[in-house]
């Protein structure tokens, strides 16, 4: 079929034009064209970074596309036949990226949600039994290898969404999920303060995952090798 293809080209009076290199960084391709240019994130606040994440949480999240634990149509049909090796490939790909992180946007709740969200995220509300943000996702909130997230350079539109599917049950981890429990115990005034105010916050330079928590996890995660 190929060279039939190439020999209507060459009739034509055209040559044919070579096909692209067999890389890993063209097949991600499919991955940056949501995620913006080398998966820094895309500029409509719902598609997350996902360059210089830690390898281990992306292969995580890879996994719960196709496993059914995450559901977004255009993800679970990207991944549903991929195999665990290649979700690892593609995983190390991202997580291997040092890219600079866009200055936040301007903020615009009042000064009581803003202080209300930085309460919970550095020091949580014991009284609710609320661990601080900062308690898993590192004193910088860049994340702890090699599967805890950052939650800073995210949009708040898409911190508010998925503490929402935590809520709902549209998102879920491997159990005990862990993040499912806190997500429940947030109201919605909760969830509004603490994305507006890490939304707020620039991304510290260097911007990798902390090696490891100076302190055990406050809960039990089942994403988080113990």
């Amino acid at each position: 079929m190929r060279a039939a293809v190439l020999l209507l080209a060459l009739l034509a009076g055209g040559a044919a034009a070579a096909p692209p290199p067999d890389t890993l960084a063209q097949r991600v391709q499919a991955c940056t064209a949501c995620h913006g240019k080398e998966g820094r994130a895309a500029a409509d606040g719902y598609h997350p970074r996902i360059a210089g994440k830690p390898a281990l949480y992306l292969y995580h999240q890879l996994v719960n596309f196709r496993e059914g634990r995450r559901r977004y149509g255009p993800m679970v049909y990207l991944v549903d036949h991929l195999s665990d090796d290649y979700l690892r490939e593609i995983a190390g790909h991202f997580a291997a990226l040092e890219l600079p992180y866009p200055l936040p946007a301007p903020v615009s709740e009042p000064a009581a949600t803003m202080q209300h969200g930085e309460r919970l995220a550095l020091q949580g509300d014991p009284a609710r039994k609320l661990p601080a943000c900062v308690a898993c996702h590192g004193q910088a909130l860049t994340g702890v290898a090699p599967a805890i997230p950052g939650l800073l350079g995210l949009p708040r539109d898409y911190l508010k969404g998925q503490i929402g599917a935590w809520t709902n049950g549209q998102r879920r981890a491997h159990a005990p999920d862990c993040m499912a429990d806190i997500a429940k115990r947030l109201t919605p005034e909760d969830v509004s303060a603490v994305a507006a105010w890490l939304a707020s916050r620039p991304v510290p330079v260097p911007s990798k995952a902390a090696a490891s928590l100076p302190e055990p996890l406050p809960l039990d995660c089942g994403s988080v090798p113990r």
